[in-house]
């Protein structure tokens, strides 16, 4: 696969039976939002904030390729089953000598969304378009 700046994201997630690795354009989602709660004691003049949960995020990878043996049908059909497998690893950015600049990791991550390419004879696709996995935020 051709990158344009040669830059790129390497996707290792791992679950009971599952793997989803890949390399990717396009990465985002790689965020995490708390909800706090408010709280005023008496006598004090200003707030305390107390931790009340996280928020769900979703990572999405976009244009990209899956290299483990057909993983993400093997994850579509689990779900269709109604079996929901944790997978947990890591977004590494790669730049174009293949060094590690960044690397976020991943916990706790579900398929939510999966989108193939569109399928044109006149052009070369990528494999995936599209993958959307829901997590309570990276680290």
């Amino acid at each position: 696969m051709a990158y344009l700046s040669g830059a790129y994201f390497e996707v290792l997630l791992i679950g009971v039976g599952a793997v989803l690795e890949g390399k990717f354009t396009s990465v985002s989602g790689l965020d995490m939002e708390i909800e706090y709660e408010i709280y005023n004691e008496g006598g004090t003049n200003y707030p305390r904030f107390f931790f009340k949960q996280n928020k769900p995020q979703v990572l999405v990878l976009e244009q990209g390729t899956v290299t483990s043996i057909d993983s993400v049908s093997l994850l579509m059909n689990m779900s269709n089953q109604g079996m929901s497998i944790p997978l947990a690893g890591t977004v590494m950015l790669k730049d174009s000598f293949g060094e590690t600049q960044r690397v976020w990791s991943i916990v706790g991550a579900y398929l939510q969304k999966y989108v193939g390419p569109t399928l044109n004879s006149n052009q070369a696709e990528l494999a995936v378009s599209r993958i959307e996995l829901i997590y309570n935020g990276c680290c």
